[in-house]
């Protein structure tokens, strides 16, 4: 069985989708591995990075996305005739061995959810009804991967920014997380607001089963080595290597390099549309380097 690792922060533009579906590409390309790539933000990013809008927009009218799968446990259809299997994508990028869950861009209500999960405990007589939700919030991702899981050496998923449903259900499911960063305080505040709800998330689901996360890295992503910020990022370098250790923080940081721009509006990542570029030497060095730390 593979490792499961999210890509999270609680704040946004940290380069979270970049950075899942490069070091994904790599683990497949540069060391022979099989990964899959779970897209759980609703803005599709890390799917409109594998593949063009107008084969995500094929997919989404046979309700090939992950939508499908949720819609399942939450309305489940007498018989479905999607599997997982159906909607994964396979050899994307015309690369062997990396696989796709694709997105959506509504995935699903969370009053629905909340009603579907009142009626259950209601049917079973539950009285506590947070416990009912961790439960679900627990197994959701979880159950999802379930048939897939020993198909794959990775499976890597990419979170919304912020704290929903789904990220807190990827996070469950979990072995690791990865946590990408820009060296300006504010990314400092989204790593600390991250830490704090694991650490209720591990808390809230202690009495019924533990939850064993832990942080591979800390990646910092958009690095410039303009000298008018050096003193600024070294600041920044200093108060993270407090909070948090320097073991936690990956040697391999992301420099700012308009490739990464580029590459996404071919719908590729970067390492395999311009491979010679510092971002790309950047992942293929971070990949390597989160591959030792496991």
């Amino acid at each position: 069985m593979g490792y499961i690792i999210a890509t999270a922060n609680m704040k946004g533009g940290v380069g979270k989708t970049t950075l899942t579906v490069n070091i994904a590409t790599c683990l497949a390309q540069n060391h022979g591995k099989r990964v899959l790539v779970l897209d759980l933000d609703s803005q599709i990013s890390a799917t409109l990075s594998l593949m063009s809008p107008l084969e995500f927009a094929k997919l989404r009218k046979h309700r090939k996305t992950f939508r499908y799968l949720i819609d399942q446990i939450i309305n489940p259809e007498p018989e479905a005739k999607l599997t997982i299997h159906d909607i994964v994508q396979t050899q994307v990028c015309n690369l062997p061995g990396l696989d796709l869950l694709p997105g959506d861009i509504d995935l699903y209500d969370e009053f629905v959810v909340s009603e579907m999960l009142h009626q259950q405990a209601t049917a079973l007589g539950e009285q506590d009804f947070e416990s009912v939700w961790n439960r679900f919030e627990r197994v959701l991702i979880n159950n999802i991967l379930k048939p897939v899981r020993e198909e794959y050496d990775f499976i890597l998923l990419d979170c919304a920014p912020g704290y929903n449903l789904l990220t807190r259900s990827a996070l469950a499911a979990s072995d690791f997380y990865i946590l990408p960063a820009k060296p300006e305080p504010l990314s400092i505040v989204g790593i600390q607001l991250l830490e704090r709800r694991i650490g209720q998330l591990k808390d809230s689901h202690e009495q019924e089963a533990k939850i064993d996360i832990k942080m591979l890295g800390i990646v910092f992503t958009m690095a410039s080595s303009n000298l008018l910020n050096a003193r600024y990022y070294r600041q920044v370098m200093h108060r993270v290597v407090e909070d948090f250790g320097v073991e936690q923080i990956c040697k391999a940081q992301i420099p700012v390099d308009m490739n990464v721009a580029k590459a996404v509006d071919s719908f590729q990542p970067v390492v395999l549309n311009a491979p010679q570029s510092s971002g790309s030497k950047a992942f293929n060095q971070l990949t390597q380097e989160l591959l030792q730390k496991l």
